[in-house]
């Protein structure tokens, strides 16, 4: 079983994968994260300050280390999200206008952009093609998606540049995709406990501890995380 959990920004998909890792003992991939990659990549820039050039650079970044620790597992494995998610955080900032979401008070389309900006007309067209490769990637790749229901508040820690029109839009194209490309995927919701519970039960996945063993686990996996912002890990 190749799952992956996806979930807009802020969907407890980080937590719910570990957990899910020490319920079951199905490893999960470990890729870095976007948060880990930027330092090397746009040294001295946030998420919020990358130009759209510099957001592709990202996004195959992202990309490359996902396929590759994926293929590390030679068997099953749990994903934290998967390719698809910086495509469609690419696609809905193209689709508003704005490469940072967050200093747009009131987020509507813009097609316009596509038709009269040449620069955005670029982009869009541009993601579109990479779209194609990650969406045939993760068709091959995964045997099913859980997606995270959209109900948790979004973080305010100042690292993820959007509000919660823009969040809603990457939830709603997140939901649609797999249908798109074949791969089965349901949607989950609740607190861990039942998130955990359901996805067992959906896959019917073997236990290897009890669930709050696993849940505490995770949590102690979770806080060792380094959540410093970008700029931070430079000038350390």
């Amino acid at each position: 079983m190749k799952l992956a959990i996806s979930g807009t920004y802020s969907s407890g998909k980080t937590l719910t994968v570990m957990a899910l890792s020490h319920y079951t003992g199905i490893p999960r991939t470990l890729a870095k994260t976007i948060r880990e990659i930027l330092p090397e990549a746009v040294p001295g820039k946030s998420l919020a300050q990358c130009t759209w050039a510099e957001f592709l650079q990202l996004m195959v970044r992202r990309h490359v280390e996902r396929a590759v620790h994926e293929k590390l597992q030679p068997g099953s494995f749990i994903s934290d999200g998967s390719s698809l998610q910086e495509w469609t955080f690419g696609k809905a900032r193209t689709f508003y206008g704005t490469m940072n979401p967050a200093e747009v008070a009131e987020l509507t389309p813009a097609a316009h952009h596509r038709t009269e900006d040449v620069q955005m007309r670029y982009f869009d067209e541009a993601l579109d093609q990479f779209g194609h490769a990650f969406k045939q990637h993760v068709a091959a790749t995964f045997d099913a998606f859980v997606h995270l229901r959209h109900e948790l508040p979004l973080a305010d820690d100042g690292h993820r540049p959007m509000n919660e029109s823009f969040r809603s839009t990457c939830d709603q194209m997140l939901q649609t995709i797999p249908e798109e490309i074949g791969i089965p995927h349901y949607v989950v919701s609740g607190n861990l406990h039942e998130r955990l519970n359901t996805i067992v039960d959906l896959f019917e996945l073997p236990t290897v501890r009890d669930i709050d063993g696993a849940i505490a686990l995770a949590e102690k996996e979770h806080a060792k995380l380094d959540m410093r912002f970008e700029t931070e890990r430079v000038r350390a």
